[in-house]
Formats: C-alpha cells, structure tokens, sequence
C-alpha cells in the first residue's frame, strides 16, 4: 500500500505543480505570467496577474506537498480548491477531455480527496515527522473547504458574458 501511495502522491502532486508552473513562467511549455493571465481572462475571470500568480502558486504548493506528503489533507485542500475552479470552467463542454471538458480536473479533484482520507503513507514526510493518522474528521472538513474555496473564488472572480463585445470590453478593463 505506502509504494501505491507514494507512487500516487509524486505522480499526481508533480503534474499539479507542473500546471502551476506553466500558469507564471516560460517552463513546461508554459506562456509566461502573461500567458496565464490571458488564460484566465479568455476564461472570464478578473484579477489579472494575481489571480493567475495565485493560482500557479496554488498549484505549485500544494502539488510538492503532496509529492512530500507533507500535510497531506492540507495540501490536498488546495489542489481540489483550484482543480475545482478548473472544473467549473470545463463544465459546459461536458465530462470528456476530447471536448475540453472536466474530466481530467475532477479526476484530480477525487484522488486528491482520496489522498486527504488514506495518508501519505509510510514514505513520506507526515510519517517521518510523526503525523501518521489524520483524523477523519479533518480530511473529510478539508476535501469540502477545498471544493467550497473552489466554487467561492468562481463565484467571486468570474464575471459572465453575454456576447463577443462584453468579453472585449470586460478585458481591457482589468
């Protein structure tokens, strides 16, 4: 079980944090701040840099410590924070990848709640320092504070467009 666990937490943690990189620098194929603050406008959300300054740091945080499992329900809160947002932006396209739908971030929205209830396991560094049982209680509050923190940032951040022209103008006030 710890070499599935840990197979799991460097895999899924790595690729998260890789995400965040693309979202504010040039690495992993990524476009730069300026890239990922295109990202989040095309997407419809306001905020400009520190939306996507946030998000990449999200991303990049929680996925090393999950990779570490370090504070793993922690770390877990918010990944499913962010991939949550992600899955709101894919949700009208439907489940699907191959239509740009919310599979891949629901995907990673259930293993990370998973991670939050089964431990990092015993290579890790919750076990190495001590943390070896998470009470259920704390990984089932923060699996649903991270799909909250996810729908509050959409709720907060988003601003809905009705035509091409809303979308224009809505850019180039931010």
């Amino acid at each position: 079980m710890d070499t599935g666990l840990l197979i799991l937490r460097v895999a899924v943690g790595l690729l998260i944090a890789g995400h965040g990189v693309q979202k504010v620098s040039f690495r992993l194929g990524g476009n730069g701040l300026a890239g990922g603050i295109e990202e989040f406008r095309h997407d419809g959300f306001r905020g400009g840099a520190l939306t996507a300054l946030a998000a990449g740091a999200g991303q990049i945080g929680s996925g090393l410590f999950l990779a570490l499992g370090a504070l793993t329900p922690m770390a877990a809160m918010v990944a499913i924070g962010v991939m949550t947002v992600a899955f709101t932006v894919k949700w009208p396209h439907g489940l699907w990848v191959q239509h740009d739908g919310y599979e891949y971030p629901l995907v990673l929205v259930v293993v990370c709640a998973a991670l939050s209830f089964t431990g990092s396991g015993r290579w890790s560094v919750d076990h190495a320092v001590g943390l070896t049982h998470w009470p259920v209680w704390l990984s089932g509050v923060a699996a649903a504070l991270g799909v909250a923190s996810g729908l509050l940032t959409r709720l907060v951040l988003h601003r809905p467009a009705t035509d091409e022209r809303t979308i224009a103008d809505a850019r180039t006030a931010d």
